[in-house]
């Protein structure tokens, strides 16, 4: 099992930039391949971006394509998560998760961090 705290989440415009933090401890980090996701409230969760454990592998979301990228520090137990040219529409609380090597699924999730980007 992992502990994961979010942070960085804050109220911005829209257009600006905002990095997202997720610092990791517990288990071995680099054990882990780590995701983002958002949700706002009444809608369901939706996949931003995800990381492997090696940090080679990148995918995304095709709402965030282009704009987010994630990336990991395994010397520190984080995972980030820049975003660039915010839209109201990311407005969301983001979660960071972590996925031990050979599961298939998300089993430690971080409390969630607010973005708000107003127009």
């Amino acid at each position: 099992q992992v502990q994961l705290v979010e942070s960085g989440g804050g109220l911005v415009q829209a257009g600006v930039s905002l990095r997202l933090s997720c610092a990791a401890s517990g288990r071995t980090f680099s054990s882990y391949s780590m995701g983002w996701f958002r949700q706002v409230p009444g809608k369901d969760r939706e996949f931003v971006a995800a990381i492997s454990w090696t940090g080679v592998g990148t995918y995304y979301g095709d709402a965030v394509k282009g704009r987010f990228t994630i990336s990991r520090d395994n010397a520190k137990n984080t995972v980030y998560l820049q975003m660039n040219n915010l839209k109201p529409e990311d407005t969301a609380a983001y979660y960071c998760a972590a996925k031990f090597r050979g599961s298939h699924e998300y089993g430690d999730w971080g409390q969630g961090t607010q973005v708000t980007v107003s127009s």
